[in-house]
C-alpha cells in the first residue's frame, strides 16, 4: 500500500478546504464569523468545543493551512510544562525578531490544569500566540474564565444524519482519498446502520465503514457486499429498529414513560437502553424523566424531581456514554417512587378554571392593609381570603409524603 492508503480512512478524508467541510453550518456557513477570519486570515483566539468526531481538529487544520502565521500543535495529554514554555519562547522569538504571531493549536485543552492554563495567558493577551483550543468538553467548566474572556468560543454540534451521509458517499466514491477503487455495494440497510451507529461522528463512520471493507471479503467478480448483517458482524453492534421520526421512537419512549408510570423499573431501563443505544438524544430522554416526575410522581415523593432535574444537568455536564449512568438512577428513582398525579390534575383545573370560570380580582386585603401574617398565628397558619369563590383545586393523594400533605391540608380547610 502506498502512503496515502496506509492511512486511516477518516485522516484522510480530512477535508482539504474550507468548500469541502460537511457540518457545523451555523459557524462555517457563507456569511457567519468563524468562516469569514479564516478566509480573511484573521483568526483570533478560539475555543472549539463539542462532541467528537465532529469537525473540530478538521477546521484547525484548515486553519494552520490557510494562515501565513508561524504554527506550533500540542496535545495537552502528552505535553507538560517544559513543552508549553518552550514553544511560547519560539513564539515570543519570532515575535522578537520578525513581528509575527504564532498561531498555537492545543487538542484537549481541557487536561491542561489551572497553572498550565495561566502559563499562556500574558502572550496570548499580548498578541504573541494565537491560541486555538479544541476540546470535548464544556470549557466553561475546564478553561479558566481569564482565557476564555480574550477568546471566542464555537460550539460544535453532533453531525446530522444528512452530513453523515454525504461523508459516506464521498468516502465510497473517492477513488484517491476514499475507497472508490474497491467495488463496494452497501445495501440501505446497511447504509442506514452505518449512520446510525455513528451518532453524528464522522470518524466512527469512516472507521466502522473501513473496517468493514477490510474485513469483507469479495465475491467471484471483485465485489464487496455489505449487508446489514455484515456491517452488524464487522461492527460487533447490532442494528436496532429505531426510527428518531417515525413510529418506533414514539412508541419506544410511549413504552419507557408508561413503564416509569407503572412502576416497573425493569422494562424501564430495558427501553432506555434501547433508545440510548439507537442513538437518542440523552437530554431528550431526561427531559421525559423530569415530566414524569411531577405528572407521575409529583408530592408524593418531592425528591423525584431533584433527582431528574440532576441528571439533566449531569447529561450536559458528563456527556455519552457517562450520561447514561445518571439517566439510569433518576429513571429507576421515578419509577420505584410512590406515585401521585394531583399536582397534574390541579394545574389542570386551575387552568380551565381561569380560562372559563369567573373573573376573580385579587382580594383588597392582600394588596394593602388587613392582610394577617401567618407566623404571627399559631402553627404559622391563618384562615382568610385569598381568593374570591373559592373552589379546591389540589387534592393530595394518601401516597408517601402527599399523604403527610393531605392530612395538614384537611385540618386548614376545616378553618375557613
Amino acid at each position: 500500500m502506498n502512503g496515502q492508503t496506509d492511512r486511516p480512512l477518516a485522516l484522510r478524508l480530512s477535508p482539504a478546504t474550507l468548500e469541502e467541510f460537511v457540518g457545523q453550518s451555523h459557524i462555517l456557513g457563507p456569511g457567519k464569523l468563524l468562516r469569514r477570519a479564516i478566509e480573511a486570515d484573521r483568526i483570533t483566539s478560539a475555543v472549539f468545543f463539542g462532541p467528537p468526531g465532529t469537525g473540530k481538529s478538521a477546521v484547525a487544520r484548515l486553519i494552520a493551512k490557510r494562515t501565513n502565521a508561524p504554527c506550533e500543535e500540542l496535545n495537552a495529554v502528552t505535553a507538560g510544562v517544559a513543552d508549553l514554555r518552550r514553544v511560547i519562547e519560539r513564539a515570543r522569538t519570532r515575535q522578537r525578531l520578525d513581528q509575527a504571531k504564532t498561531l498555537l493549536l492545543l487538542e484537549e485543552i481541557h487536561h491542561f490544569n489551572r497553572t498550565q492554563q495561566d502559563a499562556l495567558l500574558p502572550d496570548v493577551e499580548a498578541g504573541i500566540v494565537t491560541l486555538v483550543g479544541l476540546t470535548t468538553e464544556n470549557p466553561y467548566f475546564y478553561v479558566n474564565s481569564a482565557l476564555l474572556s480574550r477568546s471566542l468560543v464555537f460550539e460544535f454540534f453532533p453531525l446530522s444524519q444528512e452530513d453523515l451521509a454525504m461523508i459516506l458517499d464521498h468516502a465510497l466514491a473517492d477513488p484517491e482519498r476514499g475507497l472508490g477503487r474497491l467495488r463496494i455495494t452497501l445495501t440501505a440497510d446497511a447504509r442506514e446502520h452505518f449512520l446510525r451507529t455513528a451518532d453524528g461522528d464522522a470518524r466512527r463512520l469512516l472507521n466502522a465503514l473501513e473496517i468493514a471493507a477490510l474485513t469483507t471479503p469479495p465475491d467471484k467478480q471483485g465485489v464487496l457486499h455489505l449487508s446489514l448483517g455484515v456491517v452488524e458482524e464487522s461492527l460487533q453492534k447490532r442494528a436496532i429498529r429505531y426510527d428518531k421520526h417515525g413510529d418506533a421512537h414514539y412508541d419506544t419512549i410511549s413504552a419507557f414513560i408508561k413503564s416509569m408510570r407503572g412502576g416497573d423499573p425493569d422494562a424501564t431501563i430495558y427501553w432506555m437502553a434501547k433508545m440510548l443505544l439507537a442513538g437518542e438524544d440523552p437530554r431528550f430522554i431526561a427531559r421525559r424523566i423530569i415530566i414524569c416526575a411531577s405528572e407521575d410522581v409529583g408530592n408524593a415523593d418531592p425528591q423525584a424531581l431533584v433527582v431528574a432535574q440532576a441528571a439533566l444537568s449531569a447529561v450536559e455536564f458528563v456527556g455519552m456514554p457517562e450520561a447514561k449512568i445518571p439517566l439510569a438512577q433518576a429513571a429507576l428513582y421515578v419509577a420505584t417512587a410512590p406515585k401521585s398525579n394531583a399536582a397534574y390534575r390541579a394545574i389542570t383545573r386551575a387552568w380551565e378554571e381561569v380560562e372559563q370560570g369567573p373573573p376573580r380580582p385579587v382580594p383588597p386585603h392582600l394588596c394593602d392593609a388587613g392582610y394577617r401574617y401567618p407566623h404571627d398565628f399559631p402553627g404559622h397558619h391563618v384562615a382568610q381570603v385569598y381568593w374570591p369563590h373559592p373552589v379546591t383545586l389540589y387534592e393530595p393523594s394518601d401516597q408517601g409524603v402527599e399523604q403527610v400533605i393531605r392530612e395538614r391540608l384537611s385540618q386548614w380547610r376545616k378553618t375557613r
